[in-house]
């Protein structure tokens, strides 16, 4: 009998586990993501503190490059339609962070056993890169629109305007500047009822 409950104690928590990597149900709405979550919450109020950069920020930025899926990648490519020859790049995650750009933030940040599939660590790497981008190209924390230039393009080449040359690439940052100021709009009307636990 006892071992019967340790066993469905455990086998809970193992289902619980593997629910809280999935994706939230609501993402056009920041209040409901963090009401789903609230250790996401959590995560980005740590953050927020840590980094000097808002909630509404990074998650906006987090949406567009994975829909806060954990195990996002860029599309494989095939060959004649059929082969599969490799994706374009080794972004991963949540964050959708490549190999080298990771390991740069682990080696500045010390945060070696960081993973891109872990929520809390992805959202510190972002809060780590829009502090580094306001210091290196003087962009505003709380500017998506040039904040996701820079974290597409990296420093170098938005410094070079790289960007510019991608007509494509600027619609998709207004898009990212637009879902930061509503989700800033929805935060400022539940933020503290997130904090307290009543939400």
């Amino acid at each position: 009998m006892v071992r019967g409950a340790a066993w469905l104690a455990l086998l809970s928590a193992s289902l619980l586990g593997g629910c809280s990597s999935q994706p939230p149900k609501q993402q056009e709405d920041l209040c409901l993501i963090f009401a789903e979550k609230p250790e996401w919450h959590t995560v980005a109020e740590d953050v927020s503190k840590r980094w000097g950069t808002p909630a509404f920020v990074p998650m906006a930025m987090m949406y567009q490059e994975s829909s806060f899926r954990a195990d996002a990648r860029p599309p494989m490519r095939y060959f004649l339609g059929i082969i599969p020859y490799g994706r374009p790049s080794t972004a991963y995650g949540y964050a959708q962070v490549k190999d080298e750009t990771w390991a740069d933030y682990q080696r500045e940040t010390g945060n070696n056993w960081s993973n891109r599939d872990n929520f809390d660590d992805a959202l510190d790497f972002m809060g780590w890169y829009t502090s580094k981008t306001q210091k290196v190209n003087g962009i505003s924390k709380w500017d998506a629109y040039n904040q996701y230039l820079n974290y597409h393009e990296g420093w170098g080449g938005f410094s070079r305007g790289s960007h510019l040359q991608k007509a494509w690439l600027l619609p998709v940052a207004r898009k990212v500047d637009e879902r930061s100021r509503r989700y800033s709009m929805q935060y400022k009307g539940c933020k503290d009822s997130l904090s307290s636990g009543w939400f």
